[in-house]
């Protein structure tokens, strides 16, 4: 058991003397030790802080002054509805395994995968590098507002300078103070957040104690020009104590100008200001890597620090509604400090408040940096964010932070800043309700939160309403963020990322197709729906390259198998060697560029293999429908790896989940004059096998030779012209056999058909001949045919040859009906037919009989050339003795006709109804 990997030893359960090591300790910066925060000071104060911001002390009388008690009461609960949805996805993932340092940035991306988890993982680094930005604006706002020299209020004490280049000092000081505080690490953060939460704790007391004590006052508001610059005389505000008449003044929504702006305010605008102030419930979770129990603390602290500021919120707002009248709550903002029974220890909360949400903000963006970088998704651009100190504190990730947030202090713009980072938050909120949607409709045994008060439909709605309050707070920012993650994830996507993190993308993708599998009846296929499956059997992926993406290009939608046999006996063997080999099959599958899947199997012969695959490859409805198989010669294996360019390139094995060099993982090509796995008797045996199993059967020959282009994934608009040429009577029966075409033609035409379907090969010309015995009247074949054609919607030059034209002497005359393998002639007459109807197709490919035409390197005559012959492939002899013969007639048939597919179809596959 030592040494089978497991993913419960990624989260260190057990150590290296298998003693027991606690959960909540893996991944840490540092290890465990590192992990130091209670539930209290790790989650409930920074979440209580962030929520509050300047809010709570600047914008309580701007939502009930203009939006009234009841509205500002309905856009609370609205508010708060949709971060409790969030909350709950929050706490059913951190509740589902163990939480690593990153916070939301780790659950999005352990759930979404690497692509989407990072593009959102950085998004929401931004929201909190200017979010710091904004909360550090403010708090420079505030201080100038009462201690600027242009401070315009009644009570401002006006000694600071000011101006652009004074504010930018003021704010790169209090930066350099929260950056500071950062830098020393999670416990000084943790207790100067502790210090600030009693500090506004003891503001808010000092507000709600002023509400009752206070008498009714009249309170000086800030004067207003006049038209033409004059002034106006002094207005009041009127605090009037508990009074109904008051609260009924101020129960309906009384919408006016800010005055602070000059804007018109309606129920939007106030209700972004609003939701603007509390998007902090991921202040906790972003200290994850620092809290002692995380799986504990991130959802007990978040519920905890919710239900706390909902309170505070509704309590205030009441208040406020009792005791203000409206033109109070309308015109000073800041009325709390005018009531206030000590006034300085209002101004106190709300500095305190802004330098916690600062530092919050700033402590959580270096941990998803930290993640961010640790993870290494973005290469050498975030690789000094990985360093930390020896107790485990990212403290490059603080100073990489630090650095811009004062780029965006630079830019100053409060009031745009502040709508981008909130439409950033919720995008975050968003992903994180999508990962637990995600996780729930994947129904993933190891899917089962200790946090049960959720469902996918709070999931559901959670996802909806952060998108609708995105485009509601700011349709420009919501379009751009939405727009850049979708940029990051592309970028993130070319690049790669690890595969060892799970993505529940798979898991939908299982559920779903799993579900729609069993709807999938076979019992109600019809022929219009018709499509190949392919099962392609490949004993060395080197030598089958050209073909591989041929039959890629022939299934037309429907299912795709690369299968090989092992050749072995499990009983003798002490584990199944075919498990190791199918990462290199995968391998094999990304480069080559193709849509299969890969089946493999382990059997004593190869053509016992064979019928296992046909047996049991697929699922349901989805099983090949037709056995592919190259052809059976004597023509030196070629290495392909050596010449294809998706495969000559040296593979990136420096980048977690890249794999090493394909040639390394298959052997090379057999040596001429080796022996071979399959002999040509077991060769035969297994289309015989296939055809028995009613399968449809397509030997490939010489497809190594096909023009490049039309083995590419582009439009194959080449300035060389091609044909596509099929023979749809059997060549080796040329007077016998149901009229002019019959099931095996039909699916010869459908399969060419199909063919001309690719991109690659749109530009080339089907060309369909059809042969007349000496006596056959002309014409009368060809009429039927065309019409034929006319109704299945197929386009092709008809072109009829009379049967020894350029065929030579001595052809045999036939009147028996059957195979002409299967009749009693002898083996040079059954070789002279063959080598006739060779000599037939090799005219008619207009190349002569010099070379093998269709290569790029046979035959010198000009203008259009056939890359593709399809021929009519005759059943196996009934007679195991006489296989060797009829492989050998198939090479006379096939011989330097360039690329070429021998077909045989069993089952009915064209239709003429709508």
């Amino acid at each position: 058991m030592a040494s089978e990997s497991s993913p419960l030893l990624a989260y260190r359960l057990l150590g290296e003397e298998g003693t027991a090591l606690p959960l909540n300790g893996a991944g840490a910066p540092g290890g465990a030790s590192a992990r130091k925060l209670s539930t209290f000071l790790g989650v409930v104060v920074p979440t209580v802080l962030s929520m509050f911001s300047i809010v709570v002390f600047l914008r309580i009388g701007f939502v009930v002054g203009h939006a009234g008690l009841l509205q500002a009461l309905a856009m609370l609960l609205v508010a708060y509805f949709i971060l409790a949805l969030t909350v709950l996805s929050v706490c059913a993932i951190a509740t589902n395994g163990a939480v690593q340092g990153g916070g939301a940035y780790f659950m999005i991306s352990r759930t979404l995968g690497p692509e989407v988890g990072g593009s959102i993982g950085l998004m929401f680094y931004l929201a909190n590098v200017c979010g710091c930005a904004v909360s550090l604006l403010g708090l420079v706002e505030s201080v100038l507002d009462v201690f600027g020299a242009d401070a315009t209020g009644p009570s401002g004490l006006r000694v600071l300078p000011q101006g652009y280049g004074w504010n930018l000092l003021y704010g790169s000081l209090l930066l350099g103070l929260v950056g500071g505080v950062c830098t020393l690490g999670a416990g000084l953060y943790a207790r100067a957040s502790f210090l600030t939460f009693l500090l506004v704790s003891g503001s808010l007391a000092s507000v709600l104690i002023s509400f009752v004590a206070v008498g009714p006052r009249d309170i000086p508001l800030t004067p207003r020009p006049g038209p033409n610059g004059s002034s106006l005389p002094p207005r009041f505000g009127h605090f009037t104590g508990f009074n109904s008449s008051t609260l009924k003044d101020n129960l309906a929504a009384g919408y006016a100008e800010d005055y602070t702006t000059g804007a018109m305010m309606n129920f939007a605008s106030v209700f972004a200001v609003l939701f603007n102030g509390c998007t902090g419930i991921m202040a906790g979770a972003n200290m994850s890597g620092e809290l002692k129990d995380p799986s504990r603390a991130i959802p007990l602290g978040t519920i905890v620090a919710v239900a706390y500021t909902f309170f505070v919120y509704v309590l205030l707002f009441f208040l406020s509604s009792f005791t203000c009248d409206r033109t109070l709550l309308q015109e000073d903002y800041g009325f709390f400090r005018a009531i206030s029974l000590w006034p300085p220890l209002v101004l106190i909360g709300i500095y305190a408040t802004a330098l916690s949400a600062s530092m919050s903000s700033l402590i959580g963006a270096s941990r998803i940096l930290h993640a961010l970088a640790r993870d290494d998704l973005f290469g050498v651009i975030l690789a000094p964010a990985k360093v930390v100190s020896r107790g485990g504190n990212p403290w490059a990730a603080v100073l990489y932070s630090w650095g811009l947030v004062q780029l965006v202090l630079l830019a100053g713009k409060l009031n745009t800043l502040a709508a981008v980072v909130t439409v950033f938050y919720l995008v975050a909120y968003a992903a994180v309700d999508l990962s637990c949607l995600s996780l729930e409709w994947a129904s993933a045994p190891n899917f089962r939160p200790t946090f049960s008060l959720f469902s996918w439909h709070t999931c559901l709605l959670g996802v909806a309403s952060c998108l609708l309050m995105m485009f509601l707070i700011s349709p420009g920012a919501a379009g751009g963020s939405l727009l850049l993650m979708g940029l990051l994830a592309a970028l993130l996507t070319a690049r790669g990322g690890p595969s060892s993190w799970g993505y529940v993308s798979q898991a939908l993708l299982f559920h779903q197709v799993r579900k729609y599998l069993l709807r999938l009846d076979v019992r109600k296929d019809h022929v219009k729906f018709w499509r190949p499956q392919l099962l392609l059997l490949v004993g060395n992926p080197r030598g089958a390259l050209p073909l591989l993406r041929l039959a890629n290009q022939l299934k037309k939608g429907g299912l795709y198998v690369l299968g090989h046999v092992t050749l072995g006996d499990l009983d003798s063997l002490p584990s199944d060697p075919v498990q190791p080999q199918y990462g290199a099959w995968l391998s094999l599958v990304d480069r080559a560029q193709v849509k299969a899947f890969v089946d493999l199997t382990l059997s004593p012969s190869v053509r016992q293999g064979a019928q296992h695959l046909l047996r049991i490859s697929g699922l349901g409805g989805m099983k090949p429908n037709t056995l592919v198989l190259g052809f059976y010669d004597d023509a030196p294996p070629q290495d392909h790896f050596l010449t294809d360019p998706a495969f000559s390139e040296p593979a990136d094995s420096t980048r977690e989940g890249s794999s090493p060099a394909l040639s390394t993982l298959f052997p090379p090509p057999r040596a001429p004059g080796s022996p071979r796995a399959l002999s040509p008797q077991d060769y035969v045996a297994t289309v015989a096998d296939a055809l028995k199993m009613n399968k449809n059967v397509v030997l490939a020959r010489a497809s190594g030779a096909l023009p490049p282009e039309r083995l590419s994934r582009g439009s194959g608009g080449t300035s060389q012209l091609h044909h596509v040429d099929v023979w749809p009577l059997n060549l080796l029966r040329p007077r016998g056999g149901p009229g002019y075409v019959d099931v095996c033609g039909l699916f010869l035409l459908q399969m060419a058909t199909i063919l001309g379907m690719v991109p690659a090969w749109h530009s080339a010309r089907l060309r369909i001949f059809l042969c007349l015995g000496p006596r056959e009247a002309p014409g009368a074949a060809e009429g039927r045919l065309r019409a034929l054609l006319s109704q299945l919607r197929i386009r092709a030059e008809v072109q009829e040859v009379v049967w020894g034209e350029g065929a030579g002497a001595g052809e045999p005359e036939v009147e028996e009906e059957g195979d002409f393998v299967n009749s009693g002639w002898g083996d040079a007459e059954a070789e002279a037919l063959a080598r006739s109807a060779n000599a037939l197709v090799r005219a008619q490919q207009g190349r002569g009989t010099g070379g093998g035409p269709g290569g790029p390197e046979g035959g010198d005559t000009e203008g259009p050339t056939t890359a593709l012959t399809f021929l009519y492939l005759p059943r196996p002899p009934a007679d195991p003795a006489r296989y060797p013969r009829y492989l050998a007639l198939l090479e006379t048939l096939t011989r330097d006709l360039g690329p070429t597919l021998l077909v045989h179809g069993v089952t009915p596959v064209t239709c003429t109804d709508l």
